[in-house]
């Protein structure tokens, strides 16, 4: 496969900083977006130089000359498109979270092993040159063993009613827009967790605005997380481990620096700026997969996003959240 055609499925404000990164990926091209309204398709297509435009997700998964499917539509809707696509050979590049449940993202996962069709979740962070120089040190032991991280990550959002936020059938609140993030990284640091204690506070509607998680691990390690949608916050990570520690500078999840601190050593600030807006690594991982026919990624593998999820799902119960599930069909 010379060329990867991409179509986009949800032309919501994530998609267009996402397609915005994919000109600059050799070998990829945009080629259809759809949406449920045929005017915000149009107008997605026209910022972006798209050509075809599709009123339904059928659609665009049904569309010949599409090979990859770029889901960025609320997460609810994600299980429903995911499948469809997989289904009809397409692979798939899903917005975090990737579903709402461990069961959604399960029957995903074992639908893409199944067909032999690649499928990864859209965590840019792991692609992230300064993320990737920083998991080079902590194999190579610059930090020595590491024992525990720090993460936050909060936005002052003010909350408006009309805002997909506060809304529970689209996945509203914090879990599945921002805890995600620092329970992502945790995971990829330390591994699946062996223990969850989550605290938080929820809307009378039962969306969460603000939690604090705390994860086990083997061996005694630990991470303790921060996430908010009512105080702006640095949005740092901080790993440490028995020789020393990094600083992942602000925001972590996409970061230009980190800071390599060394007992007996001065400090070692690395710089790898991103690419583009710094989607264009986790566009050119999914391109390279699919042109060479590999499965999933090893960098963001499914059985990562699986472990996720099942966090996040511990954290919703111990939250009191409501259950949520989105469509299986479209």
């Amino acid at each position: 496969m010379d060329t990867v055609r991409w179509g986009i499925v949800g032309p919501g404000r994530i998609a267009d900083k996402v397609v915005r990164d994919l000109p600059l990926v050799e070998g990829a091209t945009g080629v259809a977006v759809a949406s449920r309204s045929a005017d915000r398709a149009a107008a997605f297509a026209s910022r972006h130089d798209i050509p075809r435009t599709h009123d339904s997700y059928r659609a665009i998964v049904d569309d010949p000359d599409v090979d990859v499917l770029y889901i960025a539509t609320p997460h609810p809707q994600h299980r429903a498109v995911a499948l469809a696509a997989l289904r009809a050979g397409k692979a798939v590049l899903v917005e975090k979270a990737f579903t709402v449940t461990p069961e959604a993202t399960r029957e995903i996962a074992a639908l893409a092993s199944e067909n032999g069709v690649f499928a990864m979740e859209a965590m840019w962070t792991r692609f992230q040159p300064a993320i990737v120089r920083m998991r080079e040190l902590i194999a190579d032991g610059a930090v020595g063993e590491v024992r525990t991280l720090q993460v936050d990550l909060g936005v002052r959002n003010p909350l408006d009613p009309d805002d997909r936020f506060v809304a529970p059938e689209l996945g509203g609140g914090a879990l599945f827009d921002l805890t995600v993030y620092p329970i992502s990284f945790a995971q990829m640091v330390l591994g699946n967790p062996t223990a969850v204690t989550a605290y938080g506070t929820l809307l009378p509607r039962g969306i969460d605005v603000e939690e604090t998680v705390l994860l086990g691990f083997d061996g005694g390690r630990t991470a303790a997380l921060t996430a908010t949608l009512r105080c702006a916050t640095p949005g740092q990570a901080r790993v440490f481990g028995t020789d020393g520690w990094i600083d992942v500078l602000p925001r972590f999840h996409h970061p230009d620096t980190i800071v390599l601190h060394r007992h007996g050593h001065d400090p070692q600030e690395i710089t790898l700026p991103a690419t583009g807006g710094g989607y264009f690594h986790e566009l050119i991982e999914v391109t390279e997969c699919v042109r060479a026919g590999r499965p999933e990624s090893a960098t963001m593998p499914l059985a990562d996003t699986v472990a996720v999820q099942d966090v996040m799902a511990e954290v919703a119960r111990q939250l009191g959240m409501a259950p949520l599930e989105g469509p299986a069909d479209l």
